[in-house]
């Protein structure tokens, strides 16, 4: 008869950390590894993906559009659509009905943002291919795209919910502990969960309170403050946790799962959304629910919003502006004070 193992956290996963990589499941850590079938050659996918690397588009932009044109070539090739100079808008339009068709696992279907995006990457193979004359005409130049939703991101977290998230993980635990320090730091700084992933040791500076963001989203840099809480949280994870987490000496990744490796963005989303679902607020929610709500806690305290444009990395003030639209109250405030019927009726 077998022994129960009643082990948890740290302990549990202890024994997990020197199987082979192989046998772990999960997305292969190397996307760089890609293998085009023969159709996919036809289309110049190799050729397409090679001009945004010497474009400068990120590893995660690349990775993200090789696996839309691989539905879209797929969706080709079964119905016998094997040369690029063959298809047609007609064939497009099909195409995007078969988009606007598909039903996601959960039985839901694709957002329009998603939608867009999968379409958008398919019109710009067929203008890369038109520019380089591998098709006489470029059939996806008129081709429409859903009209973009103009909708509000959800409710930002109360804060007692924020402390209620942030107090769910263990800290009697060194795995907790390093949880902790993550929702910590994607709440006081707002880093995206990508940003998070490919934070290395030195990009911490704890004198000057400050992290740097390398190659954030649009390959761009920035420094951001960290709070004196979080700082606290970030060196207890790296004095107590990290070097028990540590297998090979040379790895830089700053957070480290019970593998001792980086992390992987789905991964982390995964953990953070548990730990959310853990603290029974009643709601779901993952990496960008605490985003969003710490932009939107530092716009109800008085932050201009072109210091929240630059805390986020966003390229356009327009997008940081939704949250003047989300934070309500600032807008409540003002009624109160300028709405007739919230007036003091004076005394007869």
């Amino acid at each position: 008869m077998k022994k129960k193992n009643n082990k948890t956290g740290y302990e549990a996963t202890k024994r997990l950390r020197h199987r082979d990589p192989r046998s772990r499941g999960g997305r292969a850590r190397d996307e760089e590894n890609r293998t085009f079938t023969a159709i996919q050659h036809t289309f110049q996918l190799p050729r397409y993906l090679q001009s945004l690397e010497v474009r400068n588009y990120s590893k995660t932009t690349i990775a993200n559009r090789y696996a839309d044109l691989i539905t879209f070539t797929t969706w080709a090739e079964q119905r016998t659509l094997t040369e690029s100079n063959s298809i047609t808008k007609l064939h497009l339009e099909s195409y995007q009905r078969f988009i606007w068709r598909h039903r996601k696992t959960n039985g839901k279907p694709l957002a329009i943002s998603s939608q867009r995006k999968r379409l958008g990457v398919v019109k710009d193979l067929f203008k890369y291919l038109t520019k380089n004359n591998h098709i006489p005409a470029n059939p996806a130049s008129e081709l429409e795209l859903p009209r973009a939703e103009k909708r509000l991101p959800k409710q930002a977290l109360s804060l007692t919910e924020i402390k209620t998230i942030l107090n769910c993980p263990d800290i009697t635990d060194p795995l907790g502990i390093r949880d902790r320090a993550i929702l910590e730091l994607l709440y006081s700084t707002g880093i995206r969960r990508a940003e998070l992933t490919n934070l290395e040791l030195t990009d911490l500076n704890p004198e000057r309170q400050t992290l740097q963001i390398i190659q954030g989203k649009g390959n761009k840099d920035r420094v951001v403050p960290v709070g004196k809480t979080t700082l606290t949280w970030l060196e207890k994870y790296l004095d107590e946790v990290r070097p028990k987490l540590l297998i090979n000496a040379s790895e830089k990744s700053f957070f480290l799962t019970s593998y001792g490796e980086k992390f992987h963005p789905d991964v982390l989303s995964r953990q953070v959304s548990k730990q959310i679902q853990q603290a029974e607020i009643g709601r779901p929610g993952s990496c960008h629910l605490l985003r969003h709500s710490c932009a939107t806690h530092m716009l109800e305290g008085g932050a201009d919003i072109r210091f929240i444009q630059q805390l986020l990395g966003h390229a356009k003030l327009e997008t940081t502006a939704i949250y003047t639209h989300v934070s309500i109250e600032q807008l409540k405030a003002v009624h109160e004070q300028t709405h007739p019927a919230e007036q003091k009726r004076p005394k007869k």
